[in-house]
């Protein structure tokens, strides 16, 4: 059955459209009851409004702490319209119906944004009878319509209007639907926040509080294929914990996903903000594409992690072209020119401020998006002249980065989530920083000074390329690239073809062991002077004398950096 509104409470914290919504109500001869700050604003507008105390016959108090939390409120909108019972306890108790209740929450997330807020400041931004008031009527909402999202008001508007002051039986269930999403995304801000203090703090207790690993989607403004930190994933023993609550905010519907018939979105996750590659704003070009975001963010996942200048140009989620230099513009020069082919059309990232000799540089060049944590102003005019290309500026500050990795104090910057078929993996990020790689020589021949820094650099890459994954280098440049085949030799094939004759004297990495003797073989072959791999093959006596025979050094690191 509809619901016809007589009688609405209105408290708001987000007044946005409020008195225009009000002003409809009243000319449907709804009685409004209002709060606060909402009753001075709707008054103020010459919109007739009762005040709650007025309703309770009781003052608000402690600050305003105390409100609303009353059997004249609550009472009002519990009350089942279908129940006869229900309604003559109502009347013995001399309780009129609350047939409407609109209600937005104090804003929690913003506050808790802010730099330097505290503790005190966080706890009276937590809203207690709103919440109250929206789950009341969420929970009866058969009899009452419940509105938290200004957005909804022109509808709802609308149907009032035409209905001539009722509302559906199957708007009711919508509007309710959305009150509880509201609440509980509410709710996971404010225990994310406390959480992390929580945690940060964490002494020896016997009261154990397991944190959720939070996605929830909510909408509007990332996550980020990265979410939040470590804390909020695991408990305190490293664990991942049972219960899995993700919480996201849309930052925009993008034109189409990987494909032009896939539709798609992009969320930030809650809490991904300064640093996180959510959270860099476009400063100039053509929308984003997936493909782009993407591209993007795997770009700027390798530069991150260097302390010099280092450019890296991407193509279908792997490097083209990697390159550290003392300059920005040496750096792009050397990435782009591993495989200017494959760099046509590419996304380029750099850890350091892009310079206007690196954007006259890229300026006959097609590219599809640029990333850096800052630009030049006169970078920043030669790149307008292509007003086409993607300009995206992150608030990156690499040497606290870099600190935070070297010092194991948050290995985890975030986490990587894929989806499948009705569930969701995660995972720690494979985050390591440039030169703090521990290895073992295994051959009869040592590296040298300059292979060794090589080794080190392309280590450093190659787990940024989808395995099987070859990647050779020399001068801290990237010469050629195998990425994401079913084989290592075919990937080695590939990184020597690529690199062709700059193949010779260059160093070789790859992002798992050689399972038999025939990439060392091959790399050899090709003028390979040096090999790093994880090691761990049951073959692996068979690569190093290989390596021995030809006088090839080769480490080993133990570690596997697989990438799918």
């Amino acid at each position: 059955m509809p619901v016809r509104i007589k009688r609405a409470l209105i408290s708001v914290s987000d007044k946005t459209g409020i008195v225009q919504f009000a002003s409809t109500l009243e000319k449907l001869d709804v009685e409004i009851v209002s709060t606060g700050g909402t009753y001075s604003q709707l008054s103020e507008q010459g919109i007739s409004v009762l005040k709650v105390e007025e309703l309770t016959g009781f003052p608000e108090m402690l600050e305003g702490r105390l409100k609303t939390l009353h059997p004249f409120v609550h009472g009002a909108i519990l009350a089942d319209r279908s129940k006869p019972g229900h309604l003559k306890q109502a009347q013995d108790a001399g309780i009129g119906l609350i047939d409407m209740v609109v209600v937005n929450l104090y804003p929690f997330r913003q506050t808790v944004s802010k730099p330097g807020v505290t503790v005190e400041e966080a706890i009276e931004n937590i809203d207690i009878g709103g919440p109250t008031m929206i789950r009341s009527a969420a929970k009866n909402s058969r009899s009452v319509a419940v509105v938290v999202d200004p957005a909804d008001y022109g509808a709802v508007e609308e149907e009032l209007l035409k209905t001539g002051g009722e509302i559906s039986d199957d708007t009711l269930f919508k509007l309710s639907v959305k009150a509880f999403q509201h609440t509980c995304e509410y709710d996971s801000v404010i225990f994310n926040y406390f959480i992390n203090i929580l945690n940060a703090g964490q002494k020896d207790s016997d009261i154990n509080v397991r944190p959720y690993l939070k996605i929830d989607c909510t909408k509007e403004e990332n996550s980020y294929v990265e979410s939040g930190t470590k804390n909020e994933f695991v408990s305190g023993e490293g664990v991942f914990n049972n219960v899995l609550k993700l919480s996201y905010e849309k930052i925009q519907d993008l034109r189409y996903g990987e494909n032009p018939h896939q539709k798609a979105a992009y969320y930030r996750a809650d809490g991904a903000g300064a640093g996180f590659f959510a959270g860099s704003s476009q400063l100039q070009g053509k929308e984003l594409s997936y493909n782009n975001i993407l591209d993007a963010n795997a770009a700027f996942a390798i530069v991150k992690e260097f302390e010099k200048p280092c450019v890296a140009v991407i193509k279908h989620n792997n490097p083209c072209g990697v390159a550290t230099a003392p300059t920005v513009t040496q750096a792009y020069n050397n990435a782009h020119f591993c495989d200017p082919a494959s760099a046509y059309g590419g996304v380029v990232a750099c850890n350091y401020a892009w310079t206007s000799d690196a954007a006259r540089f890229m300026s006959d060049k097609f590219v599809e998006v640029i990333i850096a944590p800052d630009y030049e102003p006169e970078a920043l005019k030669i790149l307008a002249e292509r007003e086409n290309i993607r300009v995206l500026r992150i608030d990156f500050n690499l040497k606290e980065y870099l600190e935070k990795l070297s010092s194991r104090i948050n290995k985890c910057e975030g986490f990587d989530i894929k989806g499948v078929d009705g569930g969701l993996l995660v995972q720690e990020y494979d985050a390591s920083v440039y030169g703090s790689l521990e290895y073992k020589v295994v051959t009869e021949k040592k590296p040298t000074i300059q292979q060794t820094e090589d080794l080190i650099f392309a280590w450093q890459v190659v787990k940024n390329v989808k395995s099987n994954a070859i990647v050779l280098a020399s001068a801290k440049t990237t010469v050629g690239i195998g990425a994401g085949q079913m084989s290592r030799v075919d990937a080695t094939r590939i990184a020597i073809e690529k690199a062709g004759e700059k193949a010779k004297g260059t160093v070789l990495a790859s992002d798992a062991y050689f399972p038999f003797g025939d990439s060392a073989q091959i790399a050899i072959n090709a003028g390979i002077t040096a090999i790093i791999q994880p090691g761990g093959s049951v073959k692996d006596e068979e690569s190093i004398k290989i390596c021995n025979q030809f006088g090839i050094p080769m480490l080993f690191t133990g570690i596997r950096h697989f990438k799918h």
